[in-house]
């Protein structure tokens, strides 16, 4: 595996470090802003990321699928970040701290909607994402250097369209509740 394959990791590990570390210390710790602070450095990470990644590509490095996924988690970190820590604020509170509500489980137009909102995050996602990868492309100027760059663009573009029909199924065949399921 390549550097920046490791710094993707290193990051994503550091996500959610500083997610659990926030969460830790809002509730365990009762130290509200101490948990901000935490759950503040969540965007440094993904900046550090972009910064690594486009330092090896401005020194020469032939762009790899890592480069790519780098983009992706860039752009699904910024458009899914508020509402991956909501959830895991969600479950620290109701299954570690005993306090706070059941998380809502979904059926009908309500888990329709709550996946076309996930659609749209995904859309936001892959337009950063595809605007990196795009301006990558675009300041590298080498085809031959960029090539799985483009690649990684056409699959991201074609599971953001699977994804649309399959949250439109949604609303065709809303999901049921287990119990109505097997009535």
């Amino acid at each position: 595996m390549n550097f920046i394959a490791w710094m993707i990791v290193a990051c994503e590990i550091a996500f959610w470090l500083v997610i659990v570390a926030g969460l830790v210390a809002r509730y365990v710790w009762k130290k509200e802003k101490l948990g901000l602070m935490f759950l503040a450095l969540t965007p440094v990470v993904d900046l550090l990321l972009l910064l690594i990644t486009g330092v090896d590509l401005y020194n020469g490095a032939v762009a790899t699928i890592a480069h790519g996924v780098a983009a992706v988690y860039i752009g699904v970190s910024i458009a899914f970040g508020k509402s991956m820590i909501k959830w895991a604020d969600e479950r620290f509170q109701y299954y570690v701290t005993k306090q706070g509500s059941k998380p809502l489980k979904r059926y009908g137009m309500d888990h329709a909607k709550h996946g076309l909102k996930g659609w749209i995050s995904h859309l936001i996602a892959y337009v950063i994402g595809a605007a990196l990868l795009a301006s990558i492309i675009y300041f590298v100027d080498d085809p031959t250097r960029t090539e799985a760059l483009s690649g990684i663009l056409k699959i991201w573009s074609l599971v953001l369209g699977i994804d649309f029909v399959i949250t439109g199924s949604y609303f065709i065949w809303p999901k049921k509740e287990k119990s109505q399921v097997n009535m």
